[in-house]
């Protein structure tokens, strides 16, 4: 549905983003990922056809970004990070004067924002003006009048941003609810954001990618040891070297918890039957075993300080890859 080949963006001699290769699948959901000012905007405004890109080729719904932009503008729905709301109108003017733009008919215009309206839980705002609305209430309303004509395509920048808790549950769900029968690019910089709503990451550092994957592969390919964290009730003043001691334990880290320990052992052995046993059998009393996974927070952080790049499954490019491009005559 979204197909983004070796796309590079230079401003002058500034290059905002280089050789940026992904695909997203009908349906799909992705987080895209990146520091401030790793080129996450400068993509989805390519996708958007708000600028163009400097090389490569960008299509939605197959269709050319720069070529074909009414017929991609046709199938997408943009929230971009700051709101394209109009202060002095009421949420149900605005998404008519939205809604007309879109090419809606009378009918089809009723239906759909009464649609929207009730799925954002707009109604009690409905008929006041969006400049006395709260900033969780205008974000409502920015994700209304992308999903305003029901495009196939969402493209969303900082969705949840000044949502309180409540709220940002709600628009998870609501993005999960979509994945489907949409196919939705979310930025973000809420890391469990990702985890909780999308089914794969694209994460950009310094106008790169360097992984595109799951974030359960993504830490199963980055991980260089297994975790257990152990509590144990009653623990021997000893119990950290105990531990070490344990054949396949490498590192054992004690927490400020009391009877809490991490342990880090070698790669592919699961030690939690013999931890057991060897707490078990000498009476301290198990409270707590656990494997420990790698965050999405590790993932982030261990690729976008290193930089060292890691394919996906289906070849998208990493840093530092050889990847030809395409030259364009355009900005």
């Amino acid at each position: 549905m979204i197909e983004v080949q070796n796309v590079t963006k230079r401003f002058g001699i500034f290059t905002a983003i280089e050789r940026v290769t992904f695909t997203v699948d009908k349906g799909e959901v992705l987080a895209f990922l990146g520091p401030n000012g790793a080129g996450k905007t400068t993509t989805m405004r390519i996708l958007t056809c708000f600028i163009p890109a400097t090389e490569g080729i960008a299509r939605v719904a197959g269709f050319d970004c720069f070529q074909q932009p009414m017929e991609v503008k046709r199938r997408i729905g943009y929230l971009p990070e700051t709101l394209p709301l109009y202060q002095e109108l009421t949420v149900t003017e605005y998404l008519t004067f939205v809604g007309r733009i879109k090419g809606l008919s009378a009918p089809e215009l009723r239906t759909s924002l009464d649609r929207v309206v009730e799925r954002l839980a707009l109604g009690d705002v409905r008929d006041r003006l969006i400049a006395n609305l709260s900033r969780g209430y205008q974000q409502r309303v920015g994700l209304a009048q992308a999903l305003l004509h029901d495009p196939p395509v969402l493209i969303l920048d900082e969705p949840t941003v000044g949502l309180d808790p409540k709220q940002i549950i709600e628009i998870r769900e609501l993005i999960k609810s979509l994945a489907g029968s949409h196919t939705v690019i979310l930025s973000t910089h809420i890391l469990p954001e990702a985890t909780a709503s999308c089914q794969r990451v694209v994460i950009i550092n310094n106008g790169r990618i360097v992984a595109v994957d799951s974030p359960e592969r993504l830490s199963a390919r980055l991980r260089q040891s297994e975790k257990i964290s152990v509590t144990v009730k009653a623990p021997p003043s000893d119990l950290a070297d105990r531990f070490r001691a344990l054949p396949g334990v490498m590192t054992v880290f004690e927490s400020s918890e009391p009877g809490s320990f991490l342990l880090e052992c070698k790669l592919g052995r699961d030690l939690r039957d013999d931890v057991a046993r060897f707490v078990v059998g000498n009476g301290w009393g198990l409270l707590e075993l656990k494997t420990v996974s790698m965050t999405l927070e590790d993932v982030f952080l261990r690729l976008t300080q290193h930089e060292e790049g890691v394919e996906d499954a289906g070849g998208a490019p990493g840093a530092g890859q050889d990847v030809q491009t395409t030259e364009h005559p355009r900005a």
